[in-house]
């Protein structure tokens, strides 16, 4: 089998596009192989990875994360893994690479993957910047370096989960209360803003009681300056609680549009800010959602 010329590169988007595209032309577009591989948990080259390929419409991406890639016997081991994706399905694999050691990023590149180095296009510059060499410290990005810190994720996921859909009424430490009727994304973007902002959000379920009176429940009153209203297309939460609650009306399309409609109406009346969660990342929602409070705290 014809084995492609092995081509470092560092993994930035105009890289990443540039190259994609040369490739598109010689080989199939509707399927290609992804390896996230670190000498850490994989998380920065996953999420860093992810957030590049999903500008590339009409490519599916079967991906794989290699993690804790600390040493040359993993790295061969991970080399023969990729080098044998390669032989398989005859299409050349993509590596996103967060291995630290320059020594372990050569064994991996015997694969003859296209190697996408994520930290390349940094350390050179911040070298020269900050006048020192940087320090090879493996899984340093998600490592518990701040006790302090920790705690606050602890807490604030604890306070997440006994203030979930309104079980615990005392919203006094909450930094955010998201409000919407059941299912549009409330509880997961409460532990999201809480694990990764260490921020104290509580959710509050949108009862028909609450929707037919179009009032904003009196137990909210007091925060209304921390509220923010989630939604969703109709069709979607369709979809969704029919998966929860199959045939029930509570899943009917009208049911679920009629719902949605009084919480528009709600959420202009009382100016609260909103956000569609249908075609959203999670990220994003808690991103504009911390934006728009004014409430500035650096992800974990």
């Amino acid at each position: 089998m014809h084995r492609m010329p092995c081509m470092a590169r560092s993994l930035t988007t105009n890289g990443l596009f540039a190259y994609t595209r040369a490739y598109r032309h010689r080989v199939s577009p509707m399927r290609r192989t992804i390896f996230y591989v670190s000498d850490g948990t994989g998380i920065t080259a996953e999420t860093i990875g992810h957030s590049v390929l999903t500008q590339f419409d009409g490519v599916e991406f079967d991906t794989f994360r290699i993690p804790f890639v600390d040493d040359e016997e993993k790295a061969h081991g991970a080399a023969a893994r990729i080098r044998n994706s390669y032989a398989t399905g005859g299409v050349r694999p993509i590596v996103v690479n967060t291995v630290i050691d320059p020594v372990l990023s050569e064994v991996l590149a015997t694969s003859g993957a296209l190697m996408m180095d994520v930290f390349a296009p940094f350390i050179g510059p911040l070298e020269a910047e900050l006048g020192m060499p940087r320090a090879r410290r493996v899984g340093k990005a998600h490592g518990l370096t701040d006790f302090a810190e920790y705690e606050a994720r602890i807490n604030a996921t604890n306070y997440a989960l006994t203030h979930d859909d309104g079980i615990d009424v005392n919203y006094a430490d909450a930094e955010v209360i998201l409000v919407g009727v059941s299912r549009v994304g409330k509880t997961p973007t409460c532990l999201y803003m809480a694990l990764h902002y260490g921020v104290k959000a509580a959710n509050y379920p949108l009862t028909e009681d609450d929707l037919d009176k179009l009032e904003l429940p009196k137990r909210l009153v007091p925060y209304k300056p921390r509220l923010f209203g989630l939604s969703i297309d109709a069709q979607r939460l369709t979809q969704v609680r029919e998966a929860r609650k199959p045939g029930s009306r509570y899943a009917k399309l009208e049911q679920c549009r009629h719902e949605l409609a009084q919480a528009d109406k709600l959420f202009r009346r009382e100016n609260i800010p909103v956000q569609n969660t249908t075609h959203t990342s999670i990220e994003e929602i808690a991103s504009k959602i911390l934006s728009q409070l004014g409430i500035e705290k650096h992800m974990f």
